[in-house]
């Protein structure tokens, strides 16, 4: 009898591992819905806020946020790439900084994930993460936050940036972090998507098209300049084709804030605080220059029929 349960046993315990390792693809009705050319949003947006990928450095654009709600400057649109979505999620869900700031310090990625030997083409699956958002949020969808939010992610099949407009939040936000090599890759619909830093780590392009008067974007990249000697040339490589990516998307923004978090990351609480702080130091460094920007353009870019983004 008992060589029976424990037959039965390890049969289960294949199954659910055969199971784990089959590559997801969500189906459900809710499914995120996929944009890769953006229509304009009426009425258009005043304000867009643009949060970059970057993993545990994101916990920057808590400080950022912080300094920004102080200053009264509200967005209409948040667009965000992989940490950036996460945290313009819970931003565009109507959560504050400090309601934001308290719940990174409860976790942050290490409790978020899902650490699988059986994981589909990396080891964290991606469920854990998925299902925190749906959770904390309330099981609301994209286009049901308070806030215009634009998820991006990239498709893998081609490295192609694509947003999600509506649809389940915690798969496209998922799909938005789902770095190779390291989380399973997320399918939706029978295609597969990956992080968005593969494509698009400060998607400005996306809040331009989306008719987005004022853009914020805010990078949390690394310096050039903070690259220690040791680094490898082939990290050095990746570093340089990272910044290919985000140089153009910069440059189309309005206003750029750009923490110095130096080049190394942790996972630590220490390092979520530390880059909380940072965040917020230079967002309230370069506030004056932002409103003095703000003030001086608002009789023209926020008018009803503007003719052209802010150069």
């Amino acid at each position: 009898m008992i060589a029976r349960w424990l037959c039965i046993l390890a049969i289960v315990s294949v199954a659910a591992s055969l199971s784990a390792c089959a590559p997801f693809n969500y189906t459900q009705p809710d499914a995120p819905r996929v944009v890769e050319t953006l229509p304009r949003i009426e009425p258009r947006p005043k304000i867009a806020v643009v949060l970059g990928s970057g993993g545990p450095r994101g916990y920057a654009h808590v400080g950022v946020i912080k300094v920004l709600e102080e200053a009264g400057i509200e967005p209409d649109l948040i667009v965000g790439s992989s940490v950036g979505a996460l945290l313009g999620a819970f931003w565009a869900s109507g959560m504050n900084a400090a309601d934001i700031d308290r719940r990174s310090l409860e976790g942050g990625p290490l409790t978020l994930f899902d650490f699988s030997p059986f994981a589909d083409r990396g080891w964290i699956r991606g469920n854990r993460l998925q299902n925190y958002v749906n959770t904390n949020l309330g099981g609301l969808e994209v286009q049901q936050l308070k806030r215009k939010l634009l998820v991006v992610a990239t498709r893998r099949s081609d490295k192609v940036p694509v947003v999600f407009d509506a649809g389940n939040l915690g798969v496209a936000i998922r799909a938005s972090s789902a770095v190779p090599g390291v989380f399973s890759p997320v399918g939706i619909l029978g295609q597969e998507y990956e992080d968005a830093d593969e494509s698009l780590p400060v998607a400005v392009r996306f809040a331009r098209a989306a008719g987005a008067q004022f853009v914020i974007a805010v990078d949390v990249s690394a310096y050039d300049e903070a690259t220690p000697p040791e680094v490898s040339q082939a990290n050095r490589q990746r570093d340089m084709n990272r910044r290919t990516r985000i140089n153009p998307e910069v440059a189309q923004a309005d206003f750029l804030i750009h923490p110095d978090l130096g080049y190394w990351a942790s996972p630590l609480r220490s390092y979520f605080v530390s880059s909380r702080v940072t965040g917020e130091a230079e967002a309230r460094k370069r506030l004056p220059e932002l409103i003095r920007k703000l003030d001086s353009i608002t009789a023209i870019c926020f008018s009803e029929n503007p003719s052209s983004p802010l150069p």
